[in-house]
């Protein structure tokens, strides 16, 4: 199947991520996103050898939203640096059943991932593999029965959102493992990478690319 894609040159490609897809191959062994991606284009373009992806960032499988690939080593290498410097600004939207006190705020925590679980728990600073976690967030509008949250992240860690909101009594909706009650039909949670915006590899030219809302969610009462 044809990904969806949100912007593709020589050098990316940014395709908007179901929420049944994985971004990379893992232990469940479900075909991963970036290997529909891969065959897509070896087909389309007819390449008679492997097809090149690089993947210099990640988002969970139960999220939707806009994921970059590189088609090139050295957009990868030049992306991977945007990230690290954090010169790449990624926005989120959640949905969430509680409305946050305050309604905007920064978030600043210190939190550790645990590998068994996959799941990841605020702790202190001199705890062993902890990593301070920063997002800002703000209301953006409320429904009768739920609100929706802009998300600036600040940092990459393991499900922080997750936590950090969830931190401050606003589980995202449908997020089981972080105290939301019910899961949501179509299996995932309410979390949707909304845009990213970032330096082009070559160009210069600064991107900013918006991924539309999943259809199947309950996003579709603030569109």
């Amino acid at each position: 199947m044809e990904p969806d894609i949100l912007y593709e040159d020589n050098h990316l490609i940014v395709v908007n991520k179901a929420i049944s897809d994985i971004v990379q191959g893992d232990k469940t062994g479900d075909e991963s996103l970036d290997k529909k991606i891969k065959a897509f284009i070896k087909v389309r373009d007819n390449k008679p050898g492997n097809v090149y992806l690089g993947i210099p960032h990640r988002i969970d499988r139960p999220v939707s939203g806009a994921i970059i690939y590189t088609k090139t080593s050295k957009a990868l290498s030049r992306v991977n640096e945007s990230f690290r410097l954090g010169k790449a600004e990624k926005i989120y939207h959640a949905i969430v059943k509680e409305k946050p006190n305050p309604v905007s705020g920064r978030l600043e925590n210190y939190i550790r991932k645990n590998e068994k679980q996959n799941k990841s728990y605020i702790t202190s600073e001199t705890a062993t593999g902890a990593k301070l976690a920063k997002l800002e967030y703000k209301l953006i509008a409320s429904s009768d029965n739920y609100h929706l949250l802009e998300v600036r992240l600040l940092t990459g860690r393991h499900h922080q959102i997750r936590l950090q909101l969830a931190s401050i009594g606003c589980p995202i909706k449908g997020d089981l493992k972080y105290g939301f009650p019910r899961s949501n039909k179509n299996g995932g949670i309410s979390l949707h990478a909304r845009s990213i915006s970032i330096t082009h590899p070559t160009t210069g030219e600064i991107l900013n690319i918006e991924a539309p809302y999943p259809g199947d969610d309950i996003f579709g009462v603030f569109a």
